[in-house]
C-alpha cells in the first residue's frame, strides 16, 4: 500500500484566541477541506492539523495550502514510530539533499512519553552524527531537523521543507464585507487584506457602458478569479452607473462630480451590504493618492452612508501596493488598459477639499433615493469561481 503524502499544518494567531480557539481551529479545518477538495483528508489535532492526500497530488496540495488564510506554515512530513533509531533514519533520508551543519528541534504533544524534548534532540542528533559525521550547530545551522511527537508516532521534517502560508485568520471568521472593486491595482489588494483578516468579501463593480467599454468589468472578473483561489468563490454585483452620472452632470457643479459619483457608489454598495448581511464597505483608497482621496474628501464622501468604511491601504504608497498585487497574482491583470466609470464625464478641475455640507448642497437637485433604486434594480449578480 502506497503511503499518503502527509502535511503538518501550523497556525499562529489562532493559538491566541483563548476560549474561542476551538471555533477558529474548526473553521480553519473547513477552509482547508474547501481548498483541497474531497480527495484530501484533514485531521484537527492538538495545536496543528494533519493533511493527507495521494502522493501524485502532493505538488497541488502544497500550492493550495500556501493560499489558505490562517495557515502560518506547513511541511510535508515523514512519519515514524516513537523510536529514536527509526526517527533518525527518516531524518537522514531528508538530510541527504541538504549538506552542512544541522541541529534537531523536538516538540512533544504527548507529555506522557518517557523522555523530554531536549533528551529527544540529543538522542536523534547523536545518531545523525554517528551516521554522517556532520557537525551540530545550535545557532545558525545550515539545516534544522524538526521532530514532533503526537500520541504514538513522530513527524519528521526539515527547515528546507517548511513553507510559509499567508497567516491571518480563516475566511469567515470576521463576517462579511462589501468591496468596491474597479479593475485597477488597489481594490484587489484591499480585498485580499480583508480576507486575510478573516472577512469574506462580496464585490460590487460599477460601469458606465455604453459610454465606456466593458474592459473594466472583464478585468474585474479576471482579478476575482485569481482572488477566489485565496478566499474561495465570490459574489459579484455588476451595477450600471451611467444614468446616475448623467443626472449628476446635468444638475450638479462640475468640481464635485467625481465625489458625487463616489457617494452614489457607496449608497448602492450599502444596498448590497444589506442584502448580504455585510458589516462594512471596503475601498482601495490610499491617503493623498488622487484628488478624491484627500482627508477632507474621504470624510465628505463616506458621510453619504451610515456604514463603516474600511480602507486597508490607507497608509500604503503605490510601490507597496504594486508589490503586494504582484505577490497575490492580480497585478498583470490590473495594469491592462481600461476606461473605468469615473473617467466618464470626469471634471477638469476636481475639488481636493470638500465638506459633507458642500456635497449635500451639490446633490439638492437630485432625487437621490430614486437614482439609487434605479441603479440597484439593474444590478446583475454573478458567481466567480477560482481560476483554473
Amino acid at each position: 500500500m502506497v503511503e499518503p503524502a502527509r502535511f503538518l499544518v501550523h497556525y499562529h494567531e489562532i493559538g491566541l484566541k483563548g476560549k474561542n480557539r476551538r471555533h477558529f481551529e474548526q473553521l480553519l479545518a473547513q477552509r482547508l477541506r474547501d481548498a483541497l477538495g474531497p480527495e484530501a483528508t484533514v485531521r484537527l489535532l492538538h495545536g496543528r492539523l494533519l493533511v493527507e492526500a495521494e502522493p501524485a497530488r502532493a505538488a497541488e496540495v502544497e500550492a493550495r495550502l500556501a493560499r489558505v488564510f490562517g495557515v502560518a506554515y506547513f511541511a510535508r512530513v515523514r512519519t515514524a514510530p516513537v523510536d529514536f533509531d527509526r526517527i533518525a533514519a527518516a531524518a537522514l533520508e531528508l538530510l541527504e539533499a541538504h549538506p552542512g551543519s544541522f541541529r534537531v528541534r523536538a516538540k512533544r504533544a504527548n507529555k506522557r512519553l518517557p523522555f523530554t524534548s531536549p533528551e529527544a534532540e540529543r538522542e536523534v542528533g547523536a545518531r545523525i552524527v554517528a551516521a554522517t559525521g556532520r557537525p551540530v550547530q545550535l545557532k545558525g545551522a545550515d539545516v534544522e531537523v524538526f521532530v514532533e511527537f503526537y500520541e504514538d508516532e513522530a513527524w519528521v521534517f526539515t527547515s528546507a521543507q517548511r513553507t510559509p502560508g499567508p497567516g491571518g485568520l480563516p475566511v469567515g471568521a470576521s463576517g462579511k464585507v462589501v468591496v468596491l472593486i474597479s479593475g485597477g491595482i488597489d481594490s484587489p489588494v484591499a480585498a485580499w487584506r480583508m480576507a486575510k483578516r478573516g472577512a469574506r468579501p462580496v464585490y460590487v463593480h460599477f460601469h458606465s457602458y455604453p459610454h465606456t467599454s466593458l474592459d473594466s468589468l472583464r478585468k474585474t472578473v479576471a482579478e476575482l478569479e485569481v482572488l477566489a483561489r485565496w478566499h474561495g468563490p465570490a459574489k459579484l454585483y455588476v451595477v450600471p452607473l451611467a444614468s446616475v452620472q448623467e443626472e449628476i452632470f446635468a444638475h450638479s457643479p462640475e468640481r464635485y462630480r467625481t465625489l458625487l459619483y463616489r457617494r452614489f457608489m457607496y449608497r448602492i454598495a450599502e444596498r448590497a451590504a444589506a442584502r448580504e448581511g455585510a458589516g462594512a464597505l471596503v475601498t482601495g483608497d490610499a491617503l493623498g493618492q488622487v484628488a478624491s482621496q484627500t482627508l477632507e474628501n474621504l470624510h465628505a464622501v463616506e458621510r453619504a452612508v451610515g456604514m463603516t468604511v474600511l480602507r486597508p491601504l490607507i497608509g500604503m504608497d503605490k510601490t507597496e501596493v504594486i508589490a503586494e498585487a504582484q505577490k497575490i497574482g492580480t497585478y498583470a491583470i490590473s495594469i491592462l488598459p481600461q476606461q473605468d466609470c469615473c473617467s466618464f464625464l470626469e471634471p477638469k478641475r476636481p475639488a481636493t477639499k470638500s465638506t459633507p455640507e458642500q456635497l449635500e448642497r451639490a446633490e439638492r437637485d437630485l432625487d437621490v433615493e430614486a437614482l439609487v433604486e434605479q441603479a440597484w434594480s439593474q444590478a446583475e449578480l454573478r458567481r466567480i469561481e477560482p481560476e483554473g
